[in-house]
């Protein structure tokens, strides 16, 4: 059986066709691009700034003090956590305590042993008062021969023992002591204490877990406490150091939480950290450099600012002290 032929003049007209199908399906499947004018325009700095000029940058809420790391002194389980998260305390507030038995045991045997060399050093002047008294009754004689010279040299050998006993309970008793001093001293470092007052940012150990002296797995480990001044609160702004020279030293700012441009919050002036430092603070944009260098500043919330959180990140825009207009 002979198929049908193809007449061939029909192809190119075919291939025409899918082309111009396909043009067409490209055409309208492109997403609508027209310009339209926002309902409301977006915050400019320039416009939160009164017309001033000012330079970006981006910012981290920190404590006033700064935070601090607690770690501990002696390593050993964790018998009891103090405090929690968000809790305010003072300098020298207990904040954990590790197991202290060992070191308790020490002390006791400690305060044995003082009790023991005083109980020694009071049998010493015992004997010594007996031998003076003894030794002071034979030189009292006024008859040579009514006791021998033996008895003599006996009593004075009794009065020197009993003070070379006496001279050993006494060292005994300070190296008792001594032993208590020190085991009250590791009895107290098997607390650890807040060391400035501020509120509890961050709690990383439970009751039973074991804490070591380098912290969570060794050295440059999570701590397992975080504490800091929170009243008031701090933002450490970074300034590209190509714009440093455009910042004019005192000047306030401007931050808005990430995400909330619309709300905005004015900050005054703390400080300059006196070094120029590699960028930390990153802003995850798809253009940031990381390898720019910045300046630090540092501004001081309102007591009663609401709605920011140590670690939070902000946009921040300072003052150059200079309007818009002359700006250079």
């Amino acid at each position: 059986m002979q198929l049908p032929s193809f007449p061939l003049k029909i192809l190119p007209v075919l291939a025409i066709a899918a082309i111009i199908g396909a043009f067409a399906w490209v055409v309208i499947g492109q997403p609508d691009r027209s310009m339209t004018t926002p309902d409301k325009a977006p915050p400019e700095a320039s416009k939160a700034n009164g017309g001033k000029d000012s330079v970006a940058g981006s910012g981290v809420i920190e404590p006033s003090s700064e935070i601090t790391d607690v770690g501990t002194n002696v390593s050993g389980v964790v018998t009891e956590v103090y405090v929690q998260i968000g809790e305010r305390v003072a300098k020298g507030a207990p904040l954990f305590a590790i197991d202290s038995r060992q070191t308790r045991a020490a002390l006791r045997e400690a305060e044995t042993g003082i009790s023991e060399a005083r109980a020694r050093i009071g049998e010493a002047q015992t004997n010594i008062s007996t031998a003076q008294r003894q030794l002071a009754l034979y030189r009292s004689v006024d008859d040579p021969r009514a006791v021998s010279r033996s008895e003599v040299i006996l009593a004075e050998g009794n009065l020197a023992d009993a003070r070379a006993r006496l001279a050993a309970a006494q060292a005994s008793l300070a190296a008792a002591q001594a032993r208590r001093s020190s085991a009250s001293t590791e009895l107290a470092r098997h607390i650890v204490y807040a060391p400035i007052s501020g509120e509890i940012l961050d709690v990383e150990i439970r009751v039973g877990e074991f804490a070591s002296t380098g912290g969570q797995g060794g050295n440059n480990a999570l701590p397992y406490m975080q504490i800091g001044e929170t009243q008031p609160l701090y933002v450490r702004i970074d300034i590209d150091e190509n714009e440093a020279a455009r910042i004019t030293t005192g000047q306030s700012a401007v931050i808005s939480p990430r995400g909330s441009a619309d709300t905005r919050l004015n900050v005054s002036f703390v400080r300059v950290e006196p070094q120029i430092v590699p960028k930390r603070s990153l802003t995850n944009s798809a253009s940031e450099r990381v390898d720019v260098r910045v300046m630090q500043l540092i501004y001081a919330l309102p007591v009663d600012a609401e709605g920011f959180r140590v670690g939070q990140q902000v946009d921040a825009f300072v003052l150059t002290g200079k309007t818009k207009g002359n700006a250079q």
